[in-house]
């Protein structure tokens, strides 16, 4: 079987530990483990009535509940089959400009989408190894500077296509330092599909900045925070003229009425929100201390639900190692070229999940 280019293969995974895929512990794809919430759960069975209608094209209600969470009107958010659909009707968009400029390593799917419409991005490539000397706020004025810089240099239209919090260094990027794209890019697309980890409303998200700037879309998925990537859905926050013309480009059902049905309930439960919200620091602090102390181990610092580690050993032959004696999992990060086979990522998981991690490694790695 080919080597995944994502997280989360288990089928996969489960071929090279030998063993049913529902015995391997995740840690590839960045998920909330504490869900999916039995809101969603209760959701998904009360809609299986429907299952026999269409659903609503305009998907009126998603929209309203998506509106009325982030106190936006519901012409400004289109909902889309998981935030992947919705890069790749960014990546038409940006490909229409003469350069798109993009920070890498980053998420594959920038280039998937940029790709199937003929554009290539300018990009900017980080070394880890200056990053690791950078405290976040020097980090977040670099790309800003590095941004500028390049944008300064393009001949004709431009636009950036970046992530925050950083994937996959899980670094977040300070608002103010992105402000400027907003002023040199036609187009500025902000996948912000890990935000919702930091809290209710992040005080680094541009969201609110989308109705004073025509030129801004906000891409986010709602499967990781809600635990429920098998759903597919995520939505793009933009001005109504664009939103419309990006239905134009599309299939007319891209959302399931079990995934609407369950979105609208996740978005309303409050409890589940805040025990994520509670969970997440202790948990990713417990992994990075627990990871830092092991040998050939460098764990740079996080914002979001995962951490990148480099490795002074082959990172693949770790991930085999892990899956092989003891059904582990942990993504690789060979499809990001930057980083090759000497870094992998790790989710964040409970406490007893990030222990049995933890006890691997020190197996794995230690003589």
């Amino acid at each position: 079987m080919i080597r995944p280019v994502h997280g989360g293969n288990l089928v996969w995974a489960a071929l090279l530990a030998g063993c049913s895929p529902s015995l391997i512990l995740d840690f590839s794809a960045s998920i909330n483990p504490l869900g999916p919430p039995a809101s969603a759960i209760a959701a998904i069975q009360g809609a299986l009535g429907s299952l026999s209608a269409y659903p609503d094209p305009a998907y009126g209600t998603l929209r309203e509940a998506l509106g009325r969470w982030h106190s936006l009107p519901a012409n400004w958010i289109l909902p889309g089959n998981g935030a992947a659909e919705l890069l790749t009707l960014a990546g038409r968009a940006l490909a229409s400009l003469e350069s798109v400029v993009m920070l890498t390593p980053a998420f594959g799917d920038y280039g998937r989408a940029l790709a199937a419409f003929g554009r290539e991005a300018i990009a900017l490539p980080l070394d880890l190894a200056s990053f690791a000397q950078l405290s976040t706020t020097d980090f977040s004025h670099w790309v800003q500077t590095q941004l500028a810089r390049t944008i300064e240099s393009c001949v004709g239209s431009a636009g950036a296509l970046i992530n925050n919090p950083h994937n996959p260094t899980g670094c977040l990027l300070r608002r103010e330092d992105l402000l400027p794209l907003l002023d040199r890019c036609e187009l500025v697309v902000i996948d912000e599909a890990f935000m919702d980890f930091l809290g209710a409303d992040p005080p680094e998200s541009l969201i609110s900045l989308v109705q004073a700037h025509e030129n801004l879309v906000i891409v986010r998925s709602l499967t990781k925070f809600f635990s429920l990537p098998g759903l597919r859905l995520g939505y793009a926050i933009g001005h109504p003229d664009r939103l419309t013309q990006w239905q134009k480009w599309r299939d007319p059902w891209p959302v399931n009425t079990l995934a609407a049905a369950a979105a609208e309930a996740a978005l309303q439960d409050t409890a589940f929100q805040q025990q994520t919200w509670d969970w997440l620091p202790p948990a990713r602090q417990q992994l990075t201390a627990g990871m830092a102390v092991l040998p050939g181990l460098t764990v740079y610092p996080g914002s979001a639900n995962f951490l990148l580690v480099k490795t002074e050993a082959s990172a693949t032959a770790l991930q085999k190692a892990l899956l092989q004696k003891h059904r582990v999992l942990v993504r690789d990060c060979v499809s990001f070229p930057e980083l090759g086979d000497r870094a992998f990522r790790v989710a964040v998981r409970t406490s007893e999940e990030n222990q049995r991690l933890l006890e691997s490694l020190a197996d794995c790695l230690l003589p």
